[in-house]
């Protein structure tokens, strides 16, 4: 898929690490991995009226998780989760370091 292709050599200076399961849909980065899957659904709590932040030009709907947050991207042809691990908050952002690769790789709906 061509959204792997963007993706960072590393993130939150952190270095890839295989997945279980692997498959090209789904990345990890570091120890506790920060996790990425592509094509998930869209949140069930996200609502019409849900706050969003938009991190270089993409969108995401941020859920607590009990230990980090999970990052879901909203309006692009698939939609990207990441979940984030709280021992890379506040210091590391991955947003910033995906949404470009996700910007180039996967355009807004229509």
């Amino acid at each position: 898929m061509a959204w792997a292709a963007q993706l960072p050599d590393t993130l939150a200076d952190q270095s890839p690490r295989e997945t279980d399961p692997t498959g090209p849909l789904v990345a990890a980065y570091g120890d506790p991995p920060i996790v990425l899957r592509c094509g998930v659904d869209q949140p069930a709590a996200l609502e019409p009226t849900s706050q969003l932040v938009t991190v270089n030009g993409v969108d995401w709907f941020a859920e607590p998780l009990t230990n980090g947050y999970l990052f879901t991207t909203v309006g692009r042809v698939a939609d990207v989760e990441v979940a984030v691990p709280s021992d890379y908050a506040p210091e590391a952002n991955p947003l910033v370091e995906l949404s470009t690769a996700i910007k180039q790789a996967l355009p807004i709906t229509d």
